[in-house]
C-alpha cells in the first residue's frame, strides 16, 4: 500500500492527525521552535509524560523516538524525536536525521497510527541544510513500507521549506 504524502504550510499544533512528530531536544523538556510550540499548545500533560520517560530511560538519544499522549492538541499522540545538530559532518548527521524519520514511522506503526505529521526536523536552530533535510525526509517516507500508515503530512513552517518540499515532491 502506498502512503499518501501531503504538504501543508502552517502550524503543526493545529493539524488533525493521529500523531504529530516533535523535533525535540535530548532533554525532552521542551525548548524553542516546534518543540516549545507543541509543549505550549499541548499543555503540561505532555511535559509530565516526558519527565516520566526521562526518569525511566534518561535522555533521548539523537535519532531515537519516544511517544507521549497529545494533551490538548487535536492529535492522539506526540512522537518526540531528537534531530542532529549540523556541524558539517554530512554523512554522520544525515544518517542521524534518517533515523529520526525511520524510528518515528516505526513507532507510529506500532501504535496503529493512520496519519502522521512531520515538521522540518533539525532545520531551525540546529541549522541542518534545508534542502538536504527535505531530501532525506521525503526519501525515508517514500521508502517506508507500511500496511498501517495511510498518510504522511509534511508541515512546513516557512515559505522556504514549503517551496523546497513542493519542488522535491514533484520529482
Amino acid at each position: 500500500m502506498n502512503m499518501k504524502i501531503e504538504l501543508i504550510k502552517g502550524d503543526i499544533t493545529k493539524v488533525e492527525a493521529d500523531a504529530i512528530v516533535n523535533a525535540a531536544n535530548s532533554s525532552l523538556l521542551g525548548g524553542g521552535g516546534v518543540d516549545g510550540a507543541i509543549h505550549r499548545a499541548g499543555g503540561k500533560q505532555i511535559l509530565e509524560e516526558c519527565i516520566e520517560i526521562r526518569n525511566k530511560q534518561g535522555k533521548c538519544k539523537t535519532g531515537e523516538a519516544v511517544v507521549t499522549t497529545a494533551g490538548n492538541l487535536p492529535a492522539k499522540y506526540v512522537i518526540h524525536t531528537v534531530g542532529p545538530v549540523w556541524n558539517g559532518d554530512e554523512e554522520k548527521e544525515s544518517k542521524l536525521l534518517t533515523n529520526c524519520y525511520k524510528n518515528s514511522l516505526k513507532l507510529a506503526e506500532s501504535l496503529g497510527v493512520k496519519t502522521i505529521a512531520f515538521p522540518n526536523i533539525s532545520t531551525g536552530i540546529y541549522r541542518f541544510p534545508k534542502e538536504l533535510a527535505a531530501k532525506i525526509a521525503i526519501h525515508e517516507v517514500k521508502n517506508f513500507k507500511s500496511e498501517i500508515i495511510e498518510k504522511v503530512i509534511f508541515i512546513c513552517f516557512d515559505d522556504e521549506n514549503a517551496e523546497i518540499y513542493r519542488t522535491l515532491l514533484k520529482e
